[in-house]
This record gives C-alpha cells, structure tokens and sequence, in this order.
C-alpha cells in the first residue's frame, strides 16, 4: 500500500481585513471567508508518527490570519495570491489551491469568490 500523498483542507476560515477599491470598503473591515487545499508528501511523517515529519497546518493557518488580519488589499488576487503563497511555501507541498470569498460583495449573491492554485515540481 502506498500511502505518500496527503491531503489538507482548511475549510471556511472566517476572518475580517480591508478588502476592496470603494471608499466604505477602504475604511471598513469586511468578512473573508477562506479554503485552503494542500497536497503533499506525507510518507515520511506516515512511517515515523512524528510532527516534525508532518506538515503542521496550525502553523500555516496562523501565518494566514496573520497576513490577512495584518494588511490591506484591494484586490481579491492579491488577497488570494498571498494566501497561495503561505499555503506552497514548505518544500513537501506539491500542489496548493486557495479560493477566497466575499460573502454579500453582490446584491442578490451570497459571495464571490476567486481562487488560485500553483503545482511544484
């Protein structure tokens, strides 16, 4: 049996930042909601039981309410792409996928979102 590759999901990480380009949406907080998908190598970490060996996901979701809590974005790319870049930066992850959305951003509409992914050679 072959057990290597690992999947995390960080599922609907609710945080506030500044997201947007209209004046009420410089000066207010508005509500993110994030998902975070990460595949990785975990065959290591599968053979010895050991958190070192392991992708810690804590770790990764709290440089993410870091980033996002911490900063101002206009645009939900940039907003998306920095979260992708946080979640690809261990050398184990292979693929990453960030989606991010904006709950209420349209009238009739309970979000939008946009997401990102980047695979590692």
């Amino acid at each position: 049996m072959n057990l290597n590759l690992a999947t995390i999901r960080i599922k609907n990480l609710r945080l506030r930042t500044y997201i947007g380009i209209n004046e009420d949406e410089i000066k207010n907080q508005q509500d993110v909601v994030i998902n975070i998908l990460i595949h990785y190598d975990a065959k290591q970490a599968s053979d010895t039981d050991q958190m070192q060996d392991a992708l810690n996901y804590k770790t990764i979701t709290k440089a993410i309410i870091r980033l996002v809590e911490d900063n101002r974005f206009s645009l939900l790319e940039k907003l998306t792409a920095d979260i992708l870049a946080v979640a690809a930066e261990h050398p184990s992850v292979t693929f990453a996928e960030a989606e991010v959305d904006k709950p209420h951003a349209l009238r009739f509409s309970d979000s939008v979102s946009l997401a990102l992914s980047c695979t590692k050679d």
